[in-house]
C-alpha cells in the first residue's frame, strides 16, 4: 500500500462549513467496504455552507463517496493540511483507470491487437489489463447532432437550437453529453449546399 505522511488537523463542523469545492481535504480511505487505516485526498461534493444536519459528503480522488459526521469521535472525520497539526497517512494513487470509447476506422481484430501492443510498449506489460471489451461494428451512416432546450415546445423553424456536430457516426453520439439544460436532437446527415450565387 503506497502512502505518504502528511501533517494535517481535524476540522470541526463550523470550519468545514467555510470550505468550497476547490479546497482539498482528507477523509477515511475505505475502498468498497474495505477499511483502511489511512486517509484519501478528497473534495466536498458541494460547498460546506449548503450542508444541513451536521453531515458532510465528499468524493475522494478515487471516486468513492463518503458521508462524514465530523462531531462523531468514532469516525475519522475530515482533515486539512496544516503544518501545526499531526501526521496522518495519506493513500497515494497507484495509477489511473481509463474508461475510453475509441472508434477505430475500418477496425478489426488486427487493429485492436496493434492498439494494445502499442499501449504495452508505451507503459509496460503489466499496465494494460482487459477486463471487459466490447467490439461493435459501426454502421456506415452519418448523422447531424443538434442541441435544443430541454423544456419548451418543439420549434419547427430550428431557430432555438445549436449545431453540436455534423457528419458523425451514431455510435459516437452515445458517448457525448448534452449541455446542462439542453437535450440532443439527432437527424440523418444532410450535406450543406452552398447556393450562394457566384459572379
Amino acid at each position: 500500500m503506497n502512502t505518504e505522511k502528511v501533517t494535517a488537523r481535524r476540522l470541526a463542523a463550523e470550519e468545514i462549513s467555510e470550505l468550497g469545492l476547490q479546497d482539498e481535504i482528507f477523509v477515511s480511505a475505505g475502498v468498497d467496504d474495505l477499511p483502511l487505516d489511512c486517509y484519501a485526498p478528497a473534495f466536498l461534493t458541494e460547498p460546506g455552507k449548503n450542508f444541513e444536519g451536521g453531515s458532510f459528503a465528499a468524493r475522494t480522488i478515487f471516486g468513492e463517496d463518503v458521508h462524514v459526521l465530523p462531531g462523531n469521535a468514532e469516525e475519522s472525520g475530515i482533515w486539512i493540511a496544516d503544518k501545526a497539526g499531526e501526521e496522518i497517512e495519506v493513500l497515494q494513487s497507484a495509477g489511473v483507470l481509463l474508461n475510453l470509447a475509441l472508434f477505430v476506422p475500418n477496425g478489426g481484430k488486427e487493429s485492436l491487437e496493434a492498439l494494445y501492443a502499442a499501449a504495452r510498449d508505451a507503459f509496460g506489460a503489466g499496465v494494460v489489463q482487459r477486463w471487459s471489451e466490447e467490439s461493435v461494428a459501426v454502421p456506415d451512416v452519418k448523422v447531424d447532432l443538434y442541441e435544443e432546450p430541454a423544456r419548451g415546445r418543439k420549434n419547427t423553424n430550428n431557430q432555438n437550437r445549436d449545431r453540436r456536430a455534423l457528419d458523425i457516426y451514431p455510435t459516437r453520439v452515445r458517448f457525448l453529453e448534452p449541455s446542462e439544460g439542453w437535450r440532443f436532437i439527432v437527424e440523418p446527415h444532410k450535406e450543406i449546399v452552398d447556393d450562394t450565387p457566384t459572379i
